[in-house]
């Protein structure tokens, strides 16, 4: 009988176990959503003429245009802003890289789901091969 006890207690100890890296890996998730939450990634145009700021749902949240940028054709602008973002995703996607890795670890395949995710949002040339659609 003392054998089945001590299957019972180790299963139980299994459990808890369980149970208790479960709860730990919830409240890693919940600080790391936090964390990206307030993620915001900016970048500059080469000349500095445009600044571009996005959310951590890659809105963008600000758009600086210096004076310089009435010298130039709309559609240099209009290359410029959209060359901007890209970056200001790139910006992004390296917080979002970095806050993972710290908070659950580069080999955490939770950690891989969550920055390929962004991945494939802010780098379309890395997502689906529909991407360019």
């Amino acid at each position: 009988m003392w054998s089945d006890e001590a299957a019972l207690d180790a299963a139980a100890r299994r459990l808890d176990d369980w149970e208790s890296s479960i709860n730990e890996r919830a409240a890693q998730a919940k600080v790391l959503s936090a964390q990206v939450q307030q993620l915001t990634g900016t970048a500059q145009s080469p000349d500095r003429a445009v600044e571009v700021t996005v959310d951590s749902s890659s809105m963008l949240v600000g758009l600086r245009l210096d004076e310089r940028t009435r010298r130039h054709a709309a559609a240099q602008t209009a290359q410029q802003i959209l060359a901007t973002t890209r970056a200001a995703h790139a910006d992004l996607l390296r917080q979002v890289t970095e806050a993972t890795t710290r908070a659950l670890g580069g080999d955490d395949p939770t950690a891989t789901a969550v920055v390929d995710s962004y991945r494939r949002r802010l780098d379309p040339d890395q997502g689906a091969p529909d991407a360019h659609r």
